[in-house]
């Protein structure tokens, strides 16, 4: 399926759109899937053990605060995510191993890049509930479009 953010967002305008704060990353620009959200702090246990699940064309939507003291996705999650089917992951917050993720046939967008790796099981996180940030409330279920322009946001589908 081909489809363009910008075109979407003319034809459903009141469909949400991200504030522009997120980059891309992975081996693909463009993806599309019903959301599957967590939120965690400074600690991706959560995040790999979601990408380890099987991921039947979702994209997964991390909430980590917008932390920038360490990075929640690297290459390994990034293999987990292509190899169990998810389309993308939208991390608002930092990733690593960029020249890795590159490669890898996943959309990631993220804030940036951080070198540090997060922390295993000191922090709470939870999965399933509705997560805020850039401007836009994600919810399990809601269906997301990326691509090299953005990433807009619907409880319906918006493709044929």
């Amino acid at each position: 399926m081909s489809f363009a953010t910008t075109d979407l967002s003319d034809a459903h305008p009141d469909a949400p759109v991200a504030a522009p704060i997120f980059r891309d990353f992975g081996g693909k620009t463009a993806f599309h899937g019903q959301v599957k959200t967590i939120k965690v702090f400074e600690d991706n246990a959560l995040v790999r053990s979601t990408l380890e699940t099987p991921g039947e064309g979702r994209v997964l939507v991390v909430d980590g605060g917008g932390s920038d003291r360490c990075a929640l996705v690297g290459g390994n999650l990034g293999v987990l995510g292509v190899k169990n089917g998810w389309a993308g992951i939208v991390v608002f917050g930092y990733i690593r191993d960029s020249a890795e993720i590159a490669t890898q046939a996943i959309g990631i967008k993220a804030l940036g890049l951080h070198p540090k790796k997060s922390e295993k099981g000191l922090h709470s996180a939870v999965s399933d509930k509705p997560v805020s940030f850039a401007r836009v409330t994600f919810r399990n279920g809601d269906w997301l479009y990326a691509d090299a322009d953005g990433i807009v946001v619907s409880e319906q589908p918006l493709h044929g």
